[in-house]
């Protein structure tokens, strides 16, 4: 942990050569009705040993129970070299790369992200990270509207399944900007966007039309379909997705006729494990046409003066970067400890481990979802093809069942009825590759006792 070594002395010194009275006067120039005043849950400062405490205590809240939730978080292996390689000093504390002379190291690892991610997807480009996926969401749609100059209503389609948490960030960060969502309905038997809820919008030249693959609920979307509609309107197609997904499913560049104009999403499930809630990072590619609206910053590969090849820097949108209020954006940094322990993770699979860790989560949620759905009173909520999530119904209220079945050290699923009440006693359940046939059983059992 830092350690601070000015003494009350040595700030009464610094202050004193200043001529300012107090570390208060440094501020004096922001009104008093901007402060925010003592920060009166924050508690004082602890001894090392005692936060040492602390910090374990609050980690071991995360316990071992058997995790069952996905939605937007999930629980796959690791390999331990990811971290070990990734929490060495030459990765773990360098900074952003702005010299290039410096940091070669950094630079290439990020290139060689860049380049997994646009084989992954099927696109053209890709920049070194952003925030989370939520918030690449929200900068997706953003270069949509400053890309599609034709439609530039600032309309975008936006289907209900999608990731509710997406949808909170999209609406706090985007209508101050021109963006204006219209939300799809599904189908309630399948799960999907229904294809009356696109034609209702026939002619009305929107900017942006997004696609979820999988969708919220795990299931698949007809995405050639969508792509060619939206395409045909003339509005680009934002695609949100989960990458280990397309190891085995089609990439968002493959589909339709010209395949999707922007590709987001959240690339947790590579590498990052599942502590508390984060830290988790966000990636975008695109198609090389729209490069140049593309927010945060992109690493090229050259060649000095001698030939020998390097890295660099090449786009920087940034409004640090003299470009001030003409930025696309002003997201000001990437995640990059997350993106090297990605580049890492993925080396290490490669295509066929990768694609070994997406069959067995899919195999896995189906064995699930057959042993919940024999317990009497549990069914499934929809009918089609999906990924490794599903959507099942109980015959009781879902936070109760959720809460005892915490007791038992086991983590149920998402409870649904906060975003989606329409589907009564709905739970999201998730599997991946981590869990056994016991791990499936142990779950099955319990949940027939607490619902007997």
């Amino acid at each position: 942990m830092p350690f601070i070594p000015h003494t009350e002395a040595d700030v009464k010194g610094m202050l004193g050569a200043i001529g300012a009275s107090s570390i208060d006067a440094l501020f004096d120039e922001i009104p008093a009705a901007l402060r925010c005043g003592p920060l009166k849950h924050v508690p004082e400062g602890l001894p090392e040993m005692q936060v040492s405490r602390l910090m374990s205590e609050r980690a071991a809240l995360d316990g071992g129970a058997l995790n069952f939730i996905g939605a937007g978080a999930y629980e796959h292996h690791i390999p331990a070299a990811v971290w070990e390689i990734t929490t060495r000093g030459e990765f773990y504390s360098a900074y952003t790369p702005y010299q290039a002379e410096a940091s070669q190291g950094t630079l290439q690892v990020l290139y060689e992200y860049q380049t997994m991610m646009t084989a992954l997807t099927g696109m053209e480009v890709s920049n070194a990270s952003m925030y989370d996926g939520a918030s690449a969401l929200g900068e997706a749609l953003l270069m949509a509207l400053r890309a599609n100059r034709k439609n530039g209503s600032g309309r975008v389609l936006m289907p209900r399944t999608v990731h509710p948490y997406y949808l909170d960030v999209v609406r706090a960060t985007t209508p101050a900007q021109g963006i204006a969502v219209e939300y799809l309905d599904y189908c309630p038997q399948r799960g999907v966007t229904l294809a009356d809820a696109l034609t209702a919008h026939e002619g009305s030249a929107p900017t942006a039309v997004v696609i979820q693959q999988p969708n919220f609920f795990g299931q698949l979307e007809d995405v050639d379909a969508i792509t060619d509609w939206a395409q045909a309107q003339g509005a680009l197609v934002v695609a949100v997705v989960n990458p280990v997904s397309l190891a085995l499913l089609k990439p968002p560049g493959e589909w339709g006729a010209q395949g999707a104009d922007i590709v987001c999403g959240d690339g947790q499930p590579l590498g990052s494990p599942l502590s508390s809630g984060g830290p988790y990072f966000g990636f975008m590619t695109t198609k090389m046409a729209y490069v140049r609206e593309m927010p945060g910053r992109i690493v090229g590969r050259t060649v000095d003066l001698d030939g020998k090849p390097g890295f660099t820097l090449t786009l920087q949108a940034r409004e640090q970067h003299i470009r001030r209020a003409k930025a696309k954006s002003n997201i000001c940094t990437n995640q990059g400890l997350l993106v090297t322990a990605a580049t890492i993770h993925m080396s290490l699979l490669g295509p066929e481990g990768l694609e070994q860790v997406a069959s067995a989560s899919m195999a896995n949620t189906r064995t699930l979802v057959e042993a919940l759905t024999s317990i009497p009173g549990v069914t499934r909520a929809f009918e089609g093809a999906g990924f490794h999530e599903a959507v099942i119904r109980l015959p009781q209220p879902v936070a109760p069942l959720l809460e005892r079945l915490s007791q038992r050290e086991i983590f149920g699923g998402f409870d649904l009825s906060a975003h989606h009440p329409q589907l009564g006693n709905a739970l999201l359940v998730c599997a991946t590759e981590t869990k056994t046939g016991a791990d499936i059983e142990t779950y099955r059992r319990t949940l027939a006792e607490l619902l007997a």
